[in-house]
This record gives structure tokens, C-alpha cells and sequence, in this order.
């Protein structure tokens, strides 16, 4: 956290999901099927904080009873396991980043990690940005760094996820700490393999070290180098810039960059005329006006813009999630039948005629956070569950009331009724307001 003449500053736990093109491999011809931009953040003059970021009030209770009746709360203990078991287990023993063996005969080098840079912005174009934009940005007053990236969406072992190509020697930076520390899965990514997300890899069963097919514009057999989330929301595949020719992603079409003290109102104003209308510019951190007694603000939302969701509205959320109990947890499982955490909640809230957004970190940002005291069911809670990216949020579930909650946990489990899980992978409650849900979304053109 830094401290300054504008408060304190965090990073949200967000891609914001800036832009990234939605593509796939049909019939060995190039198939963009969609463009996802998400609704920028407020911007106002002081601190910039996390999205649902740690809690707003002490861990002694929380509020609410389920309108649809239930059991009691949780008794002593029962509140503090993980709620993904299989990623909690890594955070309770020492840790070091999953990372397939190395063949010396063909590793490449990569530059020792510096000065770890903030991800700040990120824009994102359905096509290579211009020449010299990286240098004007450079130049910016408060722009400490800008990095090049080719950003799409496509698939990995027959799962959609937002891909980066990048430079490993110079983006290893911005990226969550353990993963930038990580010499080997940098090395691993510089020598053609994929790296992604710690959550991916385990949740999806991919196999460490061993090739995957991955599906852009072409369809390439990448070995997976290893489990490392980067941090920057909703990317769970780096590749080298290399390799993301090789499958077809638009050259350069993204930029990251780094700006720690500057404010961001006047900032995203003037990298929007330096780069091509049409190109999405989405911040990574929230800045919000600073007020005593509104620490835990949600970030990546205008604060008191639109009202919470009508009754009618929650219940028919939370029948329609309780419908699904017992339903198996898959990897980018979106529902009716089969569910990962933030699929479960994306369809239930679908069912009250709400728009989510697809991924938890960007769900966390869908409305104001909330005193845990002051929980009602059909809030969200939040969790960090990955120790390659200790700040990225990276579990969601809904709360119930009575100290209970409904999640899909991970593979082998099955949607489940359990008592709050309130320890240190705990991050915080948002009450999700249906407009600003709606604006995180976005919009799918084309």
C-alpha cells in the first residue's frame, strides 16, 4: 500500500476485463465472434482500493436470515476452512510456483526480474495498435512504464480463457509477485511453452509439463510450463509473443501500463487521445473519494450509482442457485447442469433477470462492499485462494443468511450449502446493484 496526498492506494483484483477478442479456430479460417469491453471505473481524487478488498468491519458476525428460511449459523470452528480445499491446502505450507522441468538443452534465458511494476491500465484493440503508441504513452507525466501484449480470448484444452503474448523478460514485472519471481516459468514461457493461472491448472486438471491443445486462429500443442496467475483478472494463459503469432493473436494489440502515482481521471483522458477510438482503456485500480467511515469502498464502481436488487429479485436469485445444490463443479462450468464458482453465480443471478459478469474478480466489483455485520443474503463473498497471486481475488460464493452460504468448489465436489468461510482467505461482502452489474458486463458486439 502506498500513502500519499491522495490516500491510500490498492490494486483492484481486476482485469476490468478491459477488451479482448473472443476467438476460435473455424474451419482453419480466422472467426472473431465477439469483442468484450467492460464499462470503465470511477475515477475520483483520492485513494484507489480494491474491489471487494479486505473487510469492512471485525469477522464477530454476520447479518441477514435467508428469506427462505434455512438452519442455524455455523458453531465455534466451523467458519474458518477453506473453501476451495485443493488451492487452500498450497497457502498453509511453505510454497513455491508449480513449474514443469526444464530441458537444459533448450532454455531460453530471461532477463533477471527488476523493480516490480503496478498494472495500472490496459488497453486493449480488435487490431495492432499504431506504431509509437507505447512511446507516446512513455511519455505521459506519471507513466513510469508501458509494456506491448497481444491479448485474445481462446481455447485451452477446450476451455475459453483470456490469453496475453508477451515479452517474459520485460512483463515478468507486472506481474503478482510469486509468479514474478519465478525464473523457471519464465524461462518455461520464453521457450514456447503456455503458463496459466495456478487456478486453471488445478482446477481444470491440466497437466503440468505435458502438451495441450490450444485453439486460436490456428491450433497449436503447447507444453504447460506452469501454474502461475499473473494477477491482472480474468488472464489465465501467457504465452510468448512468439507463440501468440503462431496461434494468430492480433500483434500488439494491447498495452499494460504502469502509472502508481498519477491520478487516474486525467491519465485514462489522455491515453484515450493518444490511442484509436475503438480501443478500449480500462483501469486495473479503482480510485475513489476518500470518506471517514467509508473505508472498504467498492472499487470499480461509482459508489452510490443505481440501488441494490428488489426482494422479488433476490429470492428468485437465491431459489434459482438452491435449485442447483448438488449439481457437479466443472472448469468453466456456466450452468444449467454443471458450474464453477462464478458460473453458479453468473446463471443464478441470470434467472432474476440480472446481467453478471463471467469471472469472480470482476464480479467482486458489480456493487459497494459491505460491513460483514451487515451481510444479507444474496451478498457475495470474496476469497484469495491462490498463493501464486495472494491478492487476486479468486473465489466467490453467495450468502444465504443464517451464517450459511451456496458454492461450486472445485472438481469432485458438487454444489454445496456451507457454513461461511470466514479465515485468512476471507477478502470481504458486496451487495450486488443490478446497474452497475449490468455496466461491468458490457457489451458483446459482433
Amino acid at each position: 500500500m502506498r500513502n500519499g496526498a491522495r490516500g491510500a492506494r490498492l490494486l483492484l483484483p481486476v482485469l476490468a476485463s478491459a477488451a479482448v477478442l473472443l476467438m476460435t479456430a473455424s474451419d482453419g479460417a480466422t472467426s472473431v465472434t465477439g469483442w468484450f469491453a467492460y464499462a470503465p471505473l470511477a475515477a475520483h481524487a483520492a485513494g484507489r482500493v480494491p474491489a471487494a478488498g479486505t473487510p469492512t468491519s471485525s469477522r464477530g458476525g454476520l447479518g441477514g436470515s435467508s428469506p427462505l428460511g434455512g438452519t442455524a449459523a455455523p458453531g465455534p470452528g466451523q467458519a474458518a476452512a477453506s473453501p476451495v480445499p485443493a488451492l487452500g491446502e498450497a497457502r498453509s505450507a511453505p510454497f513455491s510456483v508449480p513449474v514443469a522441468r526444464l530441458d537444459s538443452s533448450d532454455v531460453a534465458t530471461v532477463a533477471p526480474l527488476g523493480s516490480l511494476r503496478e498494472a495500472d491500465v490496459l488497453i486493449v484493440a480488435p487490431s495492432s495498435l499504431p506504431q509509437g503508441s507505447v512511446a507516446a504513452l512513455r511519455r505521459l507525466s506519471g507513466v513510469v512504464a508501458a509494456e506491448s501484449l497481444d491479448a485474445a480470448r481462446i481455447r485451452v484444452d477446450g476451455q475459453f480463457a483470456a490469453m496475453i503474448g508477451v515479452d517474459p523478460s520485460t512483463f515478468r514485472a507486472f506481474a503478482a509477485q510469486p509468479t514474478a519471481r519465478s525464473d523457471r516459468l519464465w524461462q518455461s514461457v520464453a521457450s514456447g511453452a503456455i503458463a496459466v493461472s495456478y487456478t486453471m491448472g488445478r482446477l481444470d486438471g491440466l497437466p503440468l509439463g505435458r502438451p495441450v491443445q490450444v485453439a486460436g486462429v490456428r491450433v497449436e500443442n503447447l507444453r504447460v510450463g506452469g501454474f502461475g496467475t499473473v494477477g491482472v483478472g480474468g488472464v489465465d494463459a501467457v504465452v510468448s509473443h512468439a507463440v501468440a503469432r503462431s496461434l494468430g493473436l492480433p500483434a500488439g494489440n494491447a498495452i499494460v501500463v504502469s502509472a502508481p502515482h498519477a491520478s487516474l481521471a486525467p491519465l485514462l483522458a489522455k491515453i484515450r487521445d493518444i490511442v484509436p477510438h475503438g480501443a478500449a482503456v480500462e483501469p486495473l485500480v479503482s480510485q475513489v473519494t476518500a470518506r471517514a467511515g467509508v473505508a472498504g469502498s467498492a472499487g470499480g464502481t461509482a459508489g452510490t450509482a443505481g440501488t441494490a436488487a428488489v426482494s422479488t429479485q433476490t429470492t428468485a436469485m437465491l431459489t434459482a442457485a438452491l435449485s442447483r445444490r448438488g449439481l457437479p463443479y466443472v472448469w468453466g462450468g456456466a450452468g444449467p447442469s454443471v458450474f464453477d464458482c462464478s458460473g453458479l453465480v453468473q446463471w443464478s443471478f441470470a434467472q432474476a433477470g440480472i446481467t453478471m459478469p463471467r469471472v469472480a474478480a470482476d464480479q467482486a466489483r458489480t456493487g459497494p462492499a459491505v460491513p460483514l455485520r451487515q451481510a444479507e443474503p444474496g451478498d457475495l463473498l470474496f476469497y484469495h485462494t491462490d498463493p501464486t497471486a495472494p491478492g487476486y481475488i479468486s473465489h466467490v460464493a453467495i450468502y444465504l443468511g443464517n451464517g450459511l452460504m451456496i458454492q461450486a468448489p472445485e472438481p469432485g465436489m458438487n454444489v454445496e450449502v456451507v457454513p461461511v468461510a470466514l479465515g485468512s482467505e476471507f477478502a470481504g461482502a458486496v451487495r450486488v446493484y443490478p446497474r452497475i452489474a449490468a455496466a461491468v458486463a458490457g457489451a458483446i458486439a459482433g
